[in-house]
């Protein structure tokens, strides 16, 4: 009778093969987006920034050499500066009117319940299918002489009105467009903000008004300063909309930029202008941050 063999002793706890981890394996998986994005994004901004320095010859169109003449000639002329607070200026109006159209609208619409709320979210939504050249030239055909706002005035015995190329009419285009972008980051962060602390607000003796204001806009802060950088840096570099409603006198950075490419085919001069308004941006919004990072911490801790 053969003898049996033993049974195999089962493997100590110490005994285990470690797991062998790769730490370069987060660059490897993340290099191929970088990449990308260093070649559609950070390349061209890179040439844009080397072409603003070069020299440009009205007479032949060409460029060459080292200069600083464009950025000199940007931040000492009023004109440029004019440009560039009045393309400030009607962003943050824009910025401030679509946080305050958007906030309520994003409280009411993480209030509903379905399938109102998809609808309601699909409606806001919905603009954004269209392109924004479309709904410029729609806003011009409704403010134009003879669009219907002006019918409505003449109408009423008011009269006709000149509601086209002003700031007030870009104003109200930008929101139109912008808004959607302010919903949705707001809209989110109602989302993951637990409901019971509005009610237990309200169980206190607080009112509605004082429990929004006091109890979830503060939480909802990121979600705010989200949409706001956002619109704020779309409505600052927006183009369709000051050049189709802002005509020709009207300019805003984005039409300067345009006019010195296309129209007098100073290339340098556009890029040192969209290099400034890249840097302003960036300032503005990394200041905003700041300060509104800053009370959030503040307000929670």
């Amino acid at each position: 009778m053969s003898a049996s063999l033993p049974d195999a002793a089962p493997a100590a706890p110490g005994d285990e093969t470690p797991v062998r981890r790769f730490p370069t394996a987060p660059l490897f998986l993340s290099g191929p987006a970088a990449l990308l994005f260093a070649a559609l994004v950070l390349t061209p901004l890179f040439l844009t920034a080397l072409l603003s320095f070069n020299q440009f010859d009205y007479a032949t169109g060409r460029t060459g050499g080292f200069t600083l003449e464009h950025y000199l000639a940007v931040v000492t002329d009023e004109y440029y500066l004019e440009i560039f607070l009045r393309t400030f200026r009607i962003s943050a109006l824009a910025t401030a009117i679509c946080v305050v159209i958007g906030v309520p609208e994003a409280y009411i619409l993480s209030r509903m319940s379905n399938p109102w709320r998809s609808i309601f979210l699909l409606v806001i939504l919905a603009p954004l299918l269209v392109s924004v050249v479309v709904r410029a030239f729609g806003w011009s055909m409704l403010l134009g002489p003879e669009g219907p706002v002006n019918g409505a005035l003449i109408a009423l015995g008011i009269g006709r009105m000149k509601l086209l190329y002003s700031e007030g009419t870009v104003v109200v285009a930008l929101v139109h467009v912008m808004l959607p972008f302010m919903v949705i980051p707001v809209w989110t962060s109602l989302q993951k903000l637990d409901p019971a602390v509005e009610q237990a607000a309200l169980s206190f003796g607080a009112s509605r008004a004082t429990a929004i204001v006091r109890v979830v806009a503060p939480q909802i802060l990121p979600g705010i300063l989200s949409g706001s950088l956002i619109v704020f840096g779309l409505s600052a570099s927006a183009f369709a909309i000051p050049g189709l409603l802002g005509g020709r006198r009207l300019k805003m950075v984005a039409t300067v930029v345009y006019d010195q490419y296309l129209s007098d085919l100073n290339w340098p001069m556009g890029a040192a202008v969209a290099v400034i308004l890249l840097a302003a941006n960036l300032i503005i919004m990394l200041t905003y941050h700041r300060m509104v990072e800053g009370h959030y911490r503040r307000r929670l801790g």
